[in-house]
């Protein structure tokens, strides 16, 4: 068969020579060691952790070793594709603090190894699917989609592996006759693969993460340009990733099944291969059984989640580290002011296998994380969460700078020597806050009765005076405590409970309660100061009428 002539009938008019784009897109001069890992999501307005997950380690690997990352937007699936879903990948991984040094939409980068979107590069793969062609190494495919699943049932009945490969890849063989045949007639046509490969044979394979691996090679004759003349994923990333000079991959290892098409492609164009690393998947607990995240299931998947929760970013970024790498808590356990990326990433420490996502350790270090910002920095993030996701109530709370910051001094404990971690999103900051800058809704209960309650009420207003520093104003809640028949001091209750009503934390629990709706809130007395003595006394009154 004259496969020029077959590849000039499939793909008619110049295009230009291969070696003009090994010209222009040349080897990066960057130095020894120096490796160049990529981003490439499609554009389906869905970003999820497993994306941030291989976004930080790519990220990190390529900064770490002076090299470069960019973001490539696989859009060959037009049917997945979202308006606005680049914008948002760009958006959520700017959020975390991921930098890309070139790609799609990435201002003020060189750009010189573009288009980074594969559509505009659909020129490209068909000149070198038109070498393959011309090789005898790809041939057009006339089977239907009718066929195809006609194909897959009979495999399925007869426990066979489904694809199109050996006696199954009817068009494999057609003569040339039959081709041309098929082509006058007005046939659609998508063009395979020719695999040389042979499923009895093991390959024997580094991968950077998992070690030596063995896997089976390529037999099947994937589809590498559809029937609209764009290529199918496996055949662009190929081409892509080696004109774009990648020298890393890292990925997740629900992509190991693909590995053997991916190096066979790399073989038959005559690439050399980069390096692949899979990342291990991202699981939970669920009951007794772990599994891997789900899209479905569990909403914490999404990054969005992320930030209509108001999760500290860095907070979101150490925990994913966390994960990624096996030494970093002990290094940043010792080194918490450090820049994250002072933390020598490796590629060698990145776990083999599932790593366990809990939602309740990323909470404790996010209220770490939180716990080390000054009320200034956690106003303005608390702030930038509500314009964004806050009700309008909740944008108000920001309004007045002064008030809110003297609310947040003393909810964090910025003015003492030991910081209070009360605060893990900036949803949950915000509405644990309600209480100063609204009248107070109780979501406790009182554990006394309701006439106690009222004469602690009625005992505290009338000796209430807000010019009282804090142990005047304890020293009368103690005084009314033991007038009503509870402890004045806890030791004594300690000593003798059944000569008491309770003690004077229980008086305490009542009045915190009346102000604030709640039984735990920092100092009582720094609350009243900050309420004034107005809204103080009107919570008071509305306690005693509950």
């Amino acid at each position: 068969m004259d496969y020029r002539k077959l590849a000039e009938r499939l793909l008619p008019g110049e295009y230009p020579a291969l070696t003009e784009y090994e010209e222009r897109y040349p080897l990066r001069a960057l130095g020894k060691g120096a490796e160049v890992t990529r981003l490439a999501p499609s554009p389906t307005g869905f970003i999820h952790l497993g994306n941030l997950f291989v976004a930080i380690a790519n990220e990190r690997i390529a900064h770490r070793s002076g090299g470069v990352m960019y973001l490539r937007i696989e859009d060959t699936d037009l049917k997945r594709k979202v308006d606005g879903a680049v914008e948002a990948v760009k958006n959520a991984l700017r959020y975390f603090d991921v930098r890309f040094d070139e790609g799609a939409e990435i201002e003020g980068a060189e750009n010189a190894y573009g288009p980074y979107y594969q559509r505009e590069r659909a020129e490209i793969y068909r000149a070198y699917a038109k070498d393959l062609i011309s090789r005898g190494l790809a041939y057009p495919c006339f089977c239907t989609e009718e066929e195809l699943s006609a194909l897959r049932e009979k495999q399925t009945a007869e426990k066979k592996i489904t694809g199109y490969y050996g006696e199954y890849a009817v068009c494999r063989n057609l003569t040339e006759e039959q081709i041309y045949a098929a082509l006058d007639a007005g046939k659609p046509f998508v063009v395979r693969l020719r695999s040389q490969g042979d499923a009895t044979r093991k390959l024997n394979f580094h991968d950077e993460i998992k070690g030596d691996i063995v896997v089976t090679e390529n037999d099947q004759d994937v589809v590498i340009l559809k029937s609209d003349g764009i290529p199918t994923y496996h055949f662009a990333h190929a081409i892509d990733d080696h004109l774009m000079r990648t020298t890393l991959v890292i990925r997740g290892e629900e992509w190991l099944a693909s590995l053997p098409i991916h190096l066979e492609l790399f073989d038959a164009l005559g690439f050399r291969r980069p390096k692949y690393g899979h990342n291990c998947s991202l699981m939970k607990q669920d009951g007794e059984t772990r599994r891997k995240l789900s899209k479905r299931k569990d909403p914490e998947l999404s990054l969005e989640f992320y930030r209509k929760e108001g999760y500290f970013p860095r907070a979101v970024k150490v925990y994913m580290l966390t994960l990624l790498n096996s030494n970093f808590e002990e290094w940043y356990r010792k080194n918490p002011e450090k820049p994250l990326e002072e933390f020598p990433f490796s590629v060698g420490k990145m776990g083999k296998s599932g790593a366990l996502f809990d939602l309740s350790k990323l909470n404790d270090i996010s209220a770490d994380e939180l716990s080390r910002l000054s009320a200034e920095e956690t106003f303005d993030f608390l702030k930038d969460w509500a314009d964004e996701f806050g009700s309008e109530e909740q944008k108000g709370y920001y309004s007045d700078r002064e008030y809110a910051l003297r609310v947040l001094n003393l909810c964090m404990g910025t003015s003492g020597k030991k910081r209070r971690k009360d605060f893990r999103t900036a949803k949950q900051a915000t509405e644990s806050m309600a209480y100063f800058f609204g009248g107070a809704v109780r979501t406790d209960d009182y554990r006394v009765d309701r006439e106690t309650r009222i004469a602690i009420l009625t005992g505290f207003a009338e000796s209430y005076d807000v010019s009282d520093d804090a142990q005047t104003w304890f020293s009368k809640v103690k005084a009314l405590a033991g007038s009503l028949g509870f402890a004045a001091e806890t030791k004594d209750y300690k000593a003798n409970p059944e000569a008491y009503r309770g003690n004077v934390s229980d008086v305490a629990e009542v009045l915190r309660i009346a102000v604030t709706g709640r039984a735990n809130t920092p100092d009582l007395w720094t609350i009243m100061q900050i309420l004034g003595e107005e809204e103080t006394r009107s919570r008071l009154v509305a306690a005693k009428e509950e």
